[in-house]
């Protein structure tokens, strides 16, 4: 069987000269890639107890939901502003040229939930941080942050200093 990182393609000056794009798409488009992944993903959760998996759109849906289904866990999206119907809270975060702003419904968390947090990368955290406030603002607790794969040398995992944070896959650069 093959190891994860050769499930991911890699892209070379991509978005711009300099940068190795990891694709994703590869491990999604392969049955025993994404069988891997969420089976990866869901060993870094052992001796976690928690309630609830929260994930961002849209590829911590991707992760998210088969690891909710997988272990008995209810899924809460975590969406652009304007995509959610009932009642929302917001949270703006930075991009690398101007913010964004990501919603959750006011009646997804209870206080007290125990929350883990799926996406697919962690590059720069700002998308995770906003989640995380989220979380925070509707009573949550955040007990482990897990990604498929972490670009190191963006420093994203010094944003998240007081979580308990995991990936499965770490490259070094950016």
């Amino acid at each position: 069987m093959k190891k994860i990182e050769e499930y991911v393609r890699n892209i070379p000056d991509f978005p711009e000269k300099g940068i190795i794009f990891r694709d994703v798409t590869t491990v999604l488009q392969d049955a025993e890639g994404l069988k891997l992944a969420i089976d990866s993903m869901i060993r870094l959760l052992d001796g976690v107890e928690f309630d609830v998996v929260v994930g961002t759109e849209s590829r911590g849906f991707i992760f998210g939901v088969p690891i909710a289904y997988a272990l008995g866990k209810p899924f809460v999206p975590v969406r652009k502003r304007g995509k959610l119907p009932c009642e929302t809270i917001a949270a703006k975060y930075d991009l690398e040229y101007g913010s964004a702003e990501i919603e959750m419904h006011k009646d997804s968390i209870v206080p007290g939930q125990r929350a883990i947090l799926v996406d697919d990368l962690i590059a720069t955290g700002g998308t995770v941080e906003a989640c995380i406030s989220l979380i925070e603002q509707l009573g949550g607790e955040v007990v482990k942050i897990i990604f498929l794969m972490e670009l190191a040398g963006l420093k994203g995992r010094d944003k998240l200093g007081k979580y308990d944070v995991a990936s499965v896959i770490t490259y070094e650069g950016n």
